[in-house]
């Protein structure tokens, strides 16, 4: 009941003693923890909403303890997975599923013979409706990250102390992280590729590219190769953007085996599925080391739900970075706003919760003369929180690849010192995770070792 907590943080295993208080229910619902933290699964006592807009059952005054053993109403490793795998969301009801499939199929039968304004027309008409899905929040959903901090905090006060140890989130003390990522849709957006690596080296960002190897538009070696001379990196995306690899489950294993042939032709280490569709129950089929398909927050997507999170998470062997930030086209051609307004607000939440920023834009929409001051004042913002915030900027792949050695490093104690262990150790930092009326609130120690208090 604590791999996720220790997954998060990667503290003394020992800490989290937790122990189901009762038994737990037959049916999946939604209930609470404190007046901020909606959850969706099974608990002991109480009731299982059927919506997050109901009264929800509160389970906080069913949380206690026995020496130091938390005693909790709900398992919390079922209740993360529940949200990390969109559980909760109607879309992995049968019924859900099968009315989008309908809707999915039919959408991409028209879509060639539809104008630009026509898709923007209906996009907007099916997502009329976003402003009052009441879970995830929007614009940015933290249940996961408070719901991991508050279980660290009745452990602590179960072991009676103030004060954990922790391998911090990011290299070298880095405050939060932030990628940008570029999804080519069409050949006109592949030829801009170039152009829009030049705005966002003039801030001194390096980005990821994600190219469809099949069907939109044609792939030549030296464009692959123009953009890793850049410093840049090639990602996979989808297989043929026709809405299709998630709908059968036969259909998407024979998609899967040519997707992992195509990241390793293109030296690839990511992948990033069409409009974001996704079925992390699926996973298994990929070889990759990481996806970016599932977003934070799913309003503004047609496929609806979101992983409730802000932090990178493993869906096996495979490294989430979820999708934290509005798509470009979502904010300009569904919002119908121009202004980084609503990045910045996302931006800020994210940050607050040493999280990560992972940008989503395209070459096809950003480049267009209304769209591309917007994007430089984006990059604009984020090199400033770079130099101000110590904000860590790498490739996508970068990240993921700390997040996986993170993953695999431990702390030990040395005369009293906690030491971080592993490959990647020396980038490494020992945090803090102390108690405070909210919860718990982080000290970061900049060396790599530091006295326990």
């Amino acid at each position: 009941m604590n791999k996720f907590l220790f997954d998060y943080y990667r503290c003394p295993a020992d800490y989290a003693d937790y122990h189901l208080n009762g038994i737990l229910s037959q049916d999946h619902g939604y209930f609470r923890w404190g007046e901020d933290t909606v959850i969706y699964g099974r608990c002991v006592n109480g009731f299982r909403a059927a919506s997050a807009e109901a009264s929800l059952y509160d389970v906080a005054p069913d949380i206690s303890q026995e020496d130091t053993k938390v005693l909790l109403p709900f398992d919390p490793d079922e209740i993360t997975t529940n949200l990390l795998r969109e559980r909760y969301s109607e879309y992995f009801r049968e019924e859900g599923r099968m009315m989008s499939t309908v809707v999915r199929k039919a959408y991409y039968t028209l879509r060639p013979l539809l104008s630009v304004s026509m898709r923007k027309h209906l996009q907007r008409l099916r997502l009329r409706k976003w402003r009052s899905i009441p879970f995830p929040e929007w614009p940015v959903d933290c249940t996961i990250d408070r719901l991991q901090r508050r279980l660290l905090s009745v452990a602590m006060k179960a072991h009676g102390v103030d004060r954990l140890p922790f391998i911090w989130f990011w290299p070298e003390g880095y405050t939060s992280c932030a990628i940008v990522t570029h999804d080519v849709e069409q050949s006109g957006g592949r030829d801009l590729c170039g152009a829009l690596m030049d705005v966002d080296e003039s801030f001194g960002f390096r980005c990821s590219f994600q190219v469809v190897p099949e069907h939109r538009y044609s792939v030549p070696e030296n464009f692959l190769s123009s953009i890793k001379e850049r410093g840049c990196e090639i990602n996979v995306h989808d297989l043929r953007h026709d809405g299709y690899l998630y709908v059968n489950h036969v259909e998407f294993l024979r998609r899967a085996e040519l997707i992992n042939k195509y990241v390793r032709d293109f030296g690839a280490c990511g992948f990033r599925s069409a409009v974001l569709y996704r079925n992390a129950d699926w996973y298994s089929a990929y070889e990759f080391l990481y996806d970016s398909s599932i977003p934070n927050v799913a309003h503004l997507d047609p496929q609806p739900g979101g992983c409730c999170t802000v932090m990178p998470y493993f869906i096996g062997k495979i490294i989430e970075l979820p999708v934290t930030c509005t798509q470009d086209y979502s904010l300009f051609h569904i919002l119908g706003d121009y202004s980084i307004e609503l990045w910045k607000r996302q931006i800020e939440i994210i940050t607050a919760n040493h999280g990560l920023v992972n940008v989503l834009v395209h070459p096809d929409y950003v480049m267009e003369r209304r769209a591309l001051p917007i994007y430089k004042s984006l990059l604009a913002h984020l090199a400033e929180l770079r130099e101000e915030q110590g904000i860590w900027t790498p490739l996508p792949k970068e990240a993921a690849v700390w997040w996986q050695r993170r993953n695999r490093m431990r702390l030990e104690q040395r005369n009293g010192n906690w030491v971080v262990e592993g490959q990647g150790s020396a980038q490494a930092c020992v945090a803090y995770a102390c108690l405070s009326d909210d919860g718990v609130v982080y000290e970061v120690m900049k060396k790599n070792t530091q006295v326990l208090c």
